[in-house]
């Protein structure tokens, strides 16, 4: 039974939250007592998604522009009245699955890290003012990388991991934690879609996972939870892989 007392009082933006990921993030803060602002694409009818669901209002933003960023964290602070919570996820795709650690993947980091560390620059302001500031960065998707990607996939999470622990260390002296979330195989709307095209990715997806299943978006949002709540008030500057566990 969800305690609706856990996350009373506190504020969150989660951005890409019209689908996925993001939105099962929000659904679950917001049941365990957060006000939440979903921030999506324009095109994503995320001001319209979460009209019947009270604690959550939908904001359609630029989420590739990091300069559009910063007007977005200001947005969010003045609907909500500050924030507590960041949790940061961006729509970047590629147009096939990478299998490499080269240019293309270089260039799809650099627009990730971008879109993030303005991101949680602007919100550092705001969240030095919360007794409880989170960030929480959400990795690439494993459907994002083809078959004999792993390496290209470890890449991408080693770049969110040293960034976090970074920023980690300049939010530690303001009571501000910042942690990162690994996805595994995880049912998206966009990975389906992948999955759709590419039915050998999802069924080694599925081989390469101990639990022998793809993951479901609350599978991210239950550790989203954790990390955003006062039981990881210690824990800053690392990640949890969700992928079910890795298979021998």
């Amino acid at each position: 039974m969800a305690d609706p007392l856990r996350l009373y009082g506190l504020r969150a933006l989660v951005t890409s939250g019209s689908s996925g990921i993001g939105e099962a993030v929000a659904r679950t803060l917001v049941k365990h007592g957060a006000t939440v602002l979903a921030a999506d694409t324009l095109n994503s009818g995320v001001e319209h998604h979460f009209r019947s669901v009270k604690g959550i209002d939908g904001l359609a933003v630029n989420l590739l522009d990091p300069a559009r960023l910063p007007d977005l964290i200001e947005e969010a602070a003045s609907k909500l009245g500050g924030i507590d919570i960041l949790v940061a996820e961006f729509p970047l795709q590629v147009n096939e699955p990478l299998a490499d650690s080269g240019k293309e993947l270089a260039e799809l980091l650099e627009r990730r890290s971008a879109l993030v560390a303005r991101t949680c620059d602007a919100a550092l302001p705001h969240l030095m003012k919360s007794p409880a500031g989170r960030i929480i960065n959400i990795g690439f998707l494993r459907s994002l990388f083809a078959e004999g990607g792993a390496d290209a996939f470890a890449a991408a999470q080693e770049d969110l991991a040293v960034f976090t622990k970074q920023l980690a260390a300049k939010t530690g002296e303001f009571g501000i934690t910042a942690n990162y979330i690994q996805p595994g195989a995880i049912m998206t709307p966009a990975s389906r879609e992948v999955f759709r095209k590419n039915t050998a990715l999802r069924d080694f997806c599925i081989k390469q996972s101990a639990a022998r299943r793809l993951g479901e978006p609350v599978d991210i949002a239950k550790v989203a939870l954790f990390l955003a709540s006062d039981d990881s008030a210690f824990v800053s500057g690392t990640g949890i892989l969700v992928d079910g566990g890795g298979s021998p």
